[in-house]
């Protein structure tokens, strides 16, 4: 038995060396930056203390990237999953061409955020857009999809969930089919007709795949970057952006590495406090059920 733990240890040696690496001491170099008044490629680092948290509570651009994030982080996750869970229902159902199907739903999570967000750009622009297009085609004047903050949040929001909604497709997928039939057969058995089967059958044995599926996408939605580098640029104005793209700002643009580093740690922060207590309490109705 001890040979045995000795050898499980060494096996996860390599993935341990590559979290410290990646991970942990990226994230320890992120907080010692932080107290520093730094343009990001000086030599010299002009120490700063908590300045840099202090300026945080009174900077509208963060609060305002803030209540992006939180939009596209709930909002992702809630689209991701009603449109990943309704397509893995009806493709558990036997067909023709259910592979084929099944193919074309998953195949937008294999492109990349910012090729598809640079795709979807070109559905949405006023001057030669596919919408407008489509709607000068049936006699209607074209719409300025992106004109506002508020407007290009909930195009970036729908064009994430649509290339994402595969990913919960297949997790829903998976656990659907670990359902055993023998408890669909008992609730038809007592007349529980199909809704009365997926909310007290289904449903509740689904909660393992739920939790998965909600936490993964959760912290995707609030890390949210490539598509609206590809779709909006933040604009306009820099009203849409998110909490990642804000950090590239601060850092790239603005020159203000001590600051980006602040702004990084309560991002981490952020969705640490909103995905635990979210995995926690989905860990609890899986012993439930």
């Amino acid at each position: 038995m001890k040979k045995r733990k000795w050898m499980y240890l060494a096996l996860t040696i390599p993935a341990l060396v590559l979290m410290i690496l990646f991970i942990a001491a990226p994230l320890v170099n992120a907080v010692r930056i932080s107290f520093f008044k730094w343009n990001g490629y000086s030599q010299k680092m002009r120490w700063y203390g908590l300045k840099n948290f202090e300026n945080i509570f009174t900077d509208k651009l963060f609060w305002l990237a803030t209540l992006n994030t939180f939009i596209y982080g709930f909002g992702s996750t809630i689209l991701q999953n009603i449109l990943g869970l309704a397509a893995a229902l009806f493709l558990n159902n036997k067909f023709k061409g259910r592979n084929a199907v099944r193919v074309i739903l998953y195949m937008p999570i294999m492109i990349s955020a910012f090729i598809m967000g640079q795709i979807l750009y070109y559905f949405v622009q006023v001057e030669g857009g596919v919408f407008n297009e489509l709607l000068g085609l049936l006699g209607l004047s074209g719409v300025y999809w992106m004109k506002t903050g508020l407007s290009s949040t909930i195009m970036i929001t729908l064009a994430n969930s649509w290339q994402y909604m595969g990913l919960c497709m297949i997790i829903y997928l998976a656990g659907l089919q670990n359902i055993p039939s023998m408890y669909k057969e008992a609730a038809r058995l007592d007349g529980a007709n199909r809704v009365k089967e997926f909310f007290y059958v289904t449903l509740p044995l689904l909660i393992p795949s739920i939790t998965t599926a909600v936490v993964t996408n959760l912290i995707g939605g609030f890390k949210l970057f490539d598509a609206i580098v590809a779709m909006s640029g933040g604009g306009p104005n820099r009203k849409s952006m998110s909490l990642s793209f804000y950090i590239s700002q601060l850092y790239f643009n603005d020159e203000k590495a001590g600051y980006a580093s602040a702004v990084g740690i309560m991002t981490f922060f952020i969705i640490l406090i909103v995905a635990l207590p979210v995995n926690m309490y989905l860990r609890k109705k899986e012993v439930e059920y």
